[in-house]
């Protein structure tokens, strides 16, 4: 068996994870020499600080004068947690799932809160569900874009300006890649260890005036763990949107924010964002096009995500194996490629489709998402060859 010549070029940067994400261009330690480290973040500097991420993330995002935006606990799934025990319960609640993520907030809804007037679109991986059939009387949960099938909804046409209920939304891998319609929105979670390619750790939530009004004027059956308090006595703590969080955060995944808004803010802002992962979204197009070993995991173009991009692998003689085997070359695949050091993560999510995630957010560059196509393409004959060998097969 002769093993294919590996490719020349390599990518400056071989981080292609879907989270936490690629940092910035140019990012290196020293940029957070200036964190507010052994303070209180109670302190009128740390304060200015968590205040600026706010004020930032609102300039950038171009939101409306009349939402609020706050740093809560735990990252996304704490910022939709927290809507999600907060705010439903008042009326019946649509849930929209077609992945991962979107499953499991179906699951703690019907599972944790044990809500009893709840309708559930479901769709396979690579789909949409029928969005038609939401009811916009009720509450609608949803994920913007699913980050584990790389599959978005094409826009906000489907959602019913004059809605009754709410619409709370996960946008964590849409957040600074994708226009969000903000008039259609009223609760938007989202972290900074995706498009911003920030650390861990802390949430972002963003309430429309609607939300305040349903905080405010209606209280869940269930306790409320501290964590997730919004309000105190039937007011809403406007200090959580002004800087002062709930539990004590990290002010060094803080700095790191704030040293991620600034970048964005030098790119362009929110148009430059887009930009950036629109431009990368169409290099990896251009190479599925013109390659039959792979398609997009999303069926309809219209849907496909710009940021954590999912690919399915077809070649004849790989979809010939079992689904064992399919998983083991496939992981294969991508254990060589992490040994060269030109592509790490890119694995397919434990419970989707066997495949490739390629994230192509705004902190990854072009040039390096063209560098690894090669690598993949070699790999994959790697594997070939390696299985022809063992079985005598074509």
């Amino acid at each position: 068996m002769t093993i294919p010549a590996k490719p020349a070029t390599r990518p400056l940067n071989p981080c292609f994870s879907s989270g936490p994400c690629a940092k910035r261009p140019g990012w290196a330690p020293e940029v957070l020499k200036n964190a507010v480290l052994g303070r209180s973040h109670r302190a009128k500097v740390g304060k200015q600080r968590l205040n600026q991420v706010i004020e930032q993330s609102r300039e950038i995002l171009e939101l409306p004068d009349d939402y609020v935006i706050g740093i809560v606990p735990a990252s996304d799934t704490g910022a939709v947690e927290m809507a999600l025990w907060s705010l439903l319960g008042q009326r019946g609640v649509e849930m929209l799932a077609w992945e991962s993520f979107g499953s499991g907030w179906v699951s703690d809804v019907l599972k944790q809160l044990k809500l009893e007037s709840v309708t559930e679109h479901f769709a396979d991986y690579g789909k949409l569900p029928d969005l038609t059939k939401v009811n916009f009387d009720n509450d609608v949960v949803f994920t913007w874009n699913g980050t584990t099938s790389g599959v978005r909804v094409p826009n906000g046409d489907w959602i019913d300006v004059d809605r009754k209920g709410l619409t709370i939304c996960d946008a964590t891998s849409a957040a600074f890649a994708m226009d969000l319609p903000w008039n259609k929105l009223d609760v938007v979670t989202y972290s900074w260890q995706k498009v911003l390619g920030g650390e861990a750790q802390h949430g972002m939530l963003v309430l429309s005036p609607r939300a305040v009004e349903r905080l405010e004027n209606y209280t869940p059956a269930w306790p409320m763990p501290k964590v997730f308090r919004l309000t105190k006595g039937g007011k809403l703590m406007a200090g959580v949107f002004k800087g002062e969080t709930i539990n004590t955060p990290s002010m060094l995944a803080v700095e790191d924010a704030v040293d991620g808004l600034q970048w964005a803010k030098s790119v362009g802002g929110l148009k430059g964002l887009i930009g950036r992962a629109d431009s990368n979204a169409a290099a990896i197009a251009q190479w599925v096009d013109g390659n039959t070993d792979f398609e997009f995991l999303a069926e309809i173009p219209e849907t496909r995500s710009t940021t954590s991009v999912c690919l399915k692998i077809t070649a004849p003689w790989l979809s010939a194996l079992s689904d064992k085997d399919q998983d083991l070359a496939v992981r294969r695949l991508t254990t060589m490629l992490d040994e060269e050091a030109v592509a790490y993560d890119i694995t397919y999510y434990r419970d989707a489709p066997a495949g490739l995630r390629i994230w192509a957010g705004a902190t990854i560059e072009t040039s390096d998402l063209k560098a690894i196509f090669p690598w993949i393409e070699w790999a994959l004959e790697c594997i070939r060859l390696s299985t022809k060998a063992k079985t005598g097969s074509n």
